[in-house]
This record gives structure tokens, C-alpha cells and sequence, in this order.
């Protein structure tokens, strides 16, 4: 039995061989397992690279931010305690201060009385001598802790300073001045131990 020539049973009998022209290419073949290949550009390298950038700059970022956490807190801390510092000196002197008037005061009273013994002496030398002698030994132990008597005869009258007995009119003076003192006043700096007793013009 003979077959044409045109008979496609004639195609499974044609030996292998290169392929035709007009035939379609084989299809691809690919192999299981092999990862792809980057691009010769190296993009899935680039892409890497900058993640690890970001990732570094993220926790530089925190790292400063850190820091200046630190830096003000630190700054906060140091100015309380310098605050702290500034109070606790501040009441310290405060309580020398009240504790120097304290003592001047009972000191003062006896100056006052050895004051009023040196008027009563009246001449008495040998009295008079001893009392001056007691007198000016409190008297300088008053200054050396800086402890002044305050004399405002011919002053202005000041109700903040001063602790007025009595008002009498005073011929060429003006109303309101401090004519005579009965009793000296004392400070310490700005601190006033003791108003002085006066007499004002009327």
C-alpha cells in the first residue's frame, strides 16, 4: 500500500533531525530549584544597601534623640539643686541673722542700763571709769558683729524706723522732725533690732 505524499501519517515517520524552516521554536526549558539571577545592574543589591542605610539612620535618630533627653534632664537636675543650694544658703543666713538678734538684744538692754549707771555716776570717777570701761567692751562686741546703734535726732520721722513717744513744737523746725531721742535704735544691716524712741515736732 503506497501513501501520498500529502499524508500527514507520513510525518511520524520522518527522521530527526534540524528543524524546518517554519517550525515553531521548542518550548523553553527551565530547572527546577535554580534561584533567578540578579540583573547585571544589580538592582536587588542597591535595594539592600539603602535598607541598611535607613535601618543606621532610624537609630542614629534615636540615639540623638536620646541624648538630648539626657542633656535636659541633666540641665533641669543641675538648676534644681543649685536653686536648692541658693535656698538652703539663704535660710542658713537668715537663721544667723535672727540668732545674732536674739543675743543683741539682751546684749543691747545691758548697754542701755550701764548707759543710764554712766548718766547716775555724775562725776564719780572711779565709777564712772569702770562703767565706760564695760560700756565700750559691748559696744565694740556689737560692731564686730555688725550690730549699729541708729541716732535720728534732726532726721525726718519714719514710723518704719522710728517709735514715737510724744510730738512737741520745736521753734525753726518744721513739723514731722526728730527733735530729741529717748532711746537709740539698733540694726543689723537691713534688719532693724530695735526702733529708736523719739520725740517729733508738732
Amino acid at each position: 500500500m503506497t501513501f501520498s505524499q500529502d499524508d500527514p501519517r507520513d510525518e511520524g515517520a520522518r527522521p530527526a533531525g534540524p528543524a524546518a524552516a517554519g517550525d515553531p521554536p521548542p518550548p523553553a526549558t527551565t530547572q527546577v530549584g535554580v534561584p533567578p539571577t540578579t540583573s547585571p545592574t544589580g538592582e536587588a543589591d542597591e535595594s539592600g544597601a539603602q535598607a541598611v542605610e535607613q535601618d543606621f539612620d532610624a537609630l542614629l535618630a534615636d540615639a540623638q534623640r536620646e541624648k538630648e533627653e539626657y542633656l535636659d534632664l541633666a540641665r533641669r537636675t543641675k538648676a534644681d539643686f543649685e536653686n536648692f543650694r541658693k535656698r538652703v544658703a539663704s535660710d542658713v543666713q537668715a537663721a544667723q541673722a535672727r540668732g545674732k538678734s536674739e543675743v543683741a538684744r539682751e546684749v543691747i538692754e545691758a548697754v542701755d542700763n550701764l548707759e543710764r549707771a554712766l548718766e547716775a555716776a555724775d562725776g564719780d570717777g572711779e565709777l564712772s571709769s569702770g562703767v565706760e570701761m564695760v560700756l565700750n567692751g559691748l559696744r565694740e562686741t556689737l560692731k564686730r558683729h555688725g550690730i549699729e546703734a541708729v541716732d535720728p535726732k534732726g532726721e525726718k520721722f519714719d514710723p518704719n524706723q522710728h517709735e514715737a513717744l510724744s510730738t512737741m513744737p520745736a521753734e525753726g523746725t518744721e513739723g514731722g522732725v526728730v527733735v530729741e531721742v529717748m532711746q537709740k535704735g539698733y540694726r543689723l544691716g537691713e534688719q532693724l533690732i530695735r526702733p529708736a524712741r523719739v520725740v517729733v515736732s508738732a
